[in-house]
């Protein structure tokens, strides 16, 4: 047997020791344990890194029919329970994978501590309950499976489950990633990117995108897209970057679709193509992308790539503004103080406006100062308006620090509306 089919005397003892279930040796399991295995199992399970495959991978009818007649024949087999249960997971029926995953958890099987508890952090198909999430990636990063190494880090990263601990999130992303996990490698490469629980390094951040690049990851494209895009730690590279963008494009990525919409939209690494945008924009709308509402709304505002429709910029907008995008409510604002796509409606331009100005969006506290100066759906209030104007300015936008100057007196540019769009 090679070290691929069993594992050694001291990773058995090391997984005995954790509670773990033992993988079974290929040369031990039967036609049937094989065949379950060939359509459910994990590729970062030992013994079966060369048949194992994502989730997304699996062929659920097949799965669950070859796992149903190896778990008829071995009722007691903790990986068999898993495997069926991730082929039920796939299949989307979370009510038959969950009494297979607990009983299959239960007994220490990786793959379905890892699964399971991403679906108790998440709230998939099961009441969340992020602690007992966290408990079992742990029993599964602990030994050694990388899903559940990257996950675990995820928890670390946000604080599900734990306490928000950057390095604790970074040691296991590196844990998956030297694995060679893609979505660690790309985590981990974000971890450097941001200088998170590691120190700040672009070339580090750009290596691991590299490598996970390599292996078809959509999230490493995007993200190294954006590396050479912004010109991180080396010269920028946007013709590269839009190759990025439209290999995560295609594989259906809305980060991907946006911003390979962004790169034609403004002609940056390839020939502008406005009518292009608008298709990659409406992509990851459709996907429900907040920010690409976002774009699309501002093609159709403005008839660019697009018929001019300002009703389908103002539904867009209003998407995407209620999804939390704030330079949407911004323009929605807008939309309504102006009366396009819709009567004029000062109530809604100060409700919209507010909402952006309230999360500190600079466009949204300016257009505040515009409302509150010319008393539009509320009575005039210089002292307001000088506040909005000065929170802006405080941030640097232009426009607020010229609107300030001219209220003062000290100087500025004629008022043109005082009011922008943001972009």
């Amino acid at each position: 047997m090679t070290r691929k089919t069993i594992l050694s005397l001291r990773q058995a003892a090391a997984w005995l020791a954790l509670g773990l279930a033992l993988p079974v040796p290929a040369a031990l399991a039967g036609p049937a344990f094989d065949a379950c295995a060939a359509e459910a199992a994990s590729q970062y399970e030992p013994g079966f890194e060369d048949i194992g495959r994502e989730t997304a991978e699996i062929d659920p009818d097949a799965a669950i029919a070859a796992c149903r007649k190896a778990l008829d024949a071995e009722p007691g087999s903790a990986q068999l329970k898993g495997w069926l249960a991730r082929a039920y997971f796939a299949a989307g029926d979370t009510d038959s994978a969950v009494p297979l995953f607990e009983e299959a958890a239960a007994a220490g099987h990786v793959l379905a501590l890892a699964i399971y508890g991403d679906m108790l952090t998440t709230g998939d198909g099961v009441p969340q309950d992020m602690e007992r999430g966290a408990r079992l990636l742990t029993r599964g990063a602990e030994a050694g499976f990388a899903l559940a190494q990257n996950s675990l880090g995820l928890s670390y990263d946000f604080g599900e489950g734990v306490e928000q601990d950057y390095e604790e999130a970074a040691r296991w992303y590196r844990a998956a990633a030297e694995q060679g996990m893609p979505k660690a490698q790309s985590n981990l490469g974000l971890m450097y990117q941001e200088g998170l629980g590691v120190p700040r390094d672009y070339v580090a951040a750009a290596a691991w995108f590299e490598r996970a690049v390599a292996a078809g990851d959509a999230s490493a494209q995007v993200n190294l897209g954006k590396v050479l895009q912004d010109g991180l730690g080396q010269p920028a590279d946007p013709a590269r970057a839009v190759e990025l963008y439209r290999l995560a494009a295609e594989q259906g990525d809305m980060y991907g679709q946006n911003n390979l919409g962004f790169m034609l939209e403004n002609g940056l690494g390839i020939a502008a193509d406005l009518a292009g945008a608008a298709e990659y924009y409406r992509l990851a709308a459709e996907q429900g992308m907040a920010l690409a509402k976002h774009n699309l709304a501002l093609l159709y505002e403005d008839g660019r790539g697009v018929e001019q429709d300002y009703a389908r910029a103002l539904a867009l907008y209003r998407e995407a503004a209620e999804a939390g995008e704030m330079r949407a409510a911004v323009n929605l604002g807008l939309l309504h103080l102006d009366g396009l796509g819709t009567a004029v409606d000062y109530a809604e331009a100060l409700k919209w406006t507010r909402i952006a100005a309230d999360a500190g969006q600079p466009i949204g506290l300016n257009n505040m100062g515009h409302i509150y100066e010319n008393g539009l759906g509320v009575a005039v209030d210089l002292e307001a308006a000088r506040r909005f104007y000065q929170q802006a300015a405080d941030q640097g936008y232009q426009l607020a620090m010229d609107n300030l100057a001219r209220l003062d007196g000290t100087g500025g540019p004629a008022a043109t509306g005082g009011k922008t769009k943001s972009k």
